[in-house]
């Protein structure tokens, strides 16, 4: 794939109005996620689940694309349609998490790097063979007592650098996430300073990996207070302090920025967003990429009647992905 295609693609993906549904927890996170709500994590539920988010009618008028999982990108629906074909016929990019998550850092304690790089020229070959049009990596950092370290950020930053390139490569976009976690007591002006370096080191490291920013999208996490921390930040010093760090940080040629969710809650995430596009025009589209905040009231109504509540879980679906649509317009009303 071309240039100009990846860079096609990339720009398809942060359409006006639109973001992306991630739905590519692993089948350890979906577990946990299951037996929150009392569902049995089998694959055929995994595979129900999918197909009802994946099946959710006009879903592509808010949705532009949909990470998943391994499994889920060879799965079919009931009547045997492949997933990426259905996404396909609804205007809906396939995409696939393709890291193998993060393992703990030899000798950085409570610091982790994202792992997966071996074999994984091969895996694009075949993924893009299924479908795939962009792909993801997830780079953990974590703040805490002399944490991050530099050698954390930067073996992060080159393993998302080189999974970029390969990306490129297969003509897949990657989508390239380095989530600094809101876990902790930290201040916002901290997580602030923490995520500039991170973001400063990641955009070094795609450039000396010679990788093309046209076709290429961030997934980046919010400047917010952390969990625990005393002082919340209101949604205007949230929308703030994050657009001026990517302001500072990302080359305005990226064709786009999606944010996730981080354990938000579905309204902060959704307010969050809009604030920050109400105070555009920004270098840069930004737009969604949430897994949590866009699942969570549907899984719930599911797990009810798992085959009489498939309509009323897609409406919420669809509302979340309508309020986060228009939040990436700026056009979000908060309801009474």
């Amino acid at each position: 794939m071309s240039i100009d295609q990846l860079a096609e693609t990339a720009q398809a993906m942060v359409a006006a109005g639109k973001g992306i549904i991630a739905i590519d927890e692993s089948n350890n996170t979906i577990k946990k996620r299951f037996d929150g709500v009392g569902i049995e994590c089998t694959e055929e539920n995994r595979r129900a689940y999918r197909e009802l988010l994946l099946t959710t009618p006009r879903l592509g008028d808010y949705i532009s694309g949909a990470i998943l999982y391994d499994e889920t990108l060879r799965q079919k629906t009931r009547d045997g349609v492949p997933f990426a074909e259905v996404m396909h016929q609804n205007g809906i990019i396939p995409g696939i998490k393709v890291d193998k998550g993060p393992q703990p850092l030899a000798g950085f304690p409570g610091e982790v790097c994202t792992e997966g790089l071996d074999g994984l020229r091969d895996r694009l070959k075949e993924y893009a063979q299924l479908g795939a049009r962009f792909a993801k990596w997830r780079a953990v950092i974590s703040i805490g007592d002399d944490i991050p370290s530099g050698t954390c950020i930067e073996a992060n930053s080159h393993a998302l650098a080189r999974y970029a390139a390969l990306c490129q490569e297969a003509g897949i976009v990657p989508m390239v996430e380095p989530e600094v976690l809101m876990d902790g007591e930290h201040d916002i002006d901290t997580c602030y300073e923490v995520t500039e370096v991170v973001l400063r080191s990641l955009f070094a490291a795609l450039y000396d990996q010679n990788v093309m920013l046209e076709g290429t999208i961030l997934k980046a996490s919010m400047i917010i207070s952390g969990k625990d921390c005393p002082e919340q930040a209101s949604v205007e010093e949230v929308a703030e302090m994050t657009l001026r760090c990517l302001k500072t940080t990302v080359p305005a040629l990226l064709p786009g920025i999606v944010f996730l969710s981080g354990g938000q809650s579905d309204e902060a995430a959704t307010a969050h967003l809009d604030a920050m596009n109400r105070m555009g025009p920004n270098p840069w589209p930004l737009s969604f990429s949430y897994g949590r905040a866009m699942q969570s009231a549907a899984l719930k109504l599911w797990s009810k009647d798992i085959a009489g509540n498939v309509a009323i879980a897609q409406q919420t679906v669809y509302a979340r992905a309508k309020d986060n649509g228009l939040a990436a317009l700026g056009k979000w009303v908060k309801a009474e």
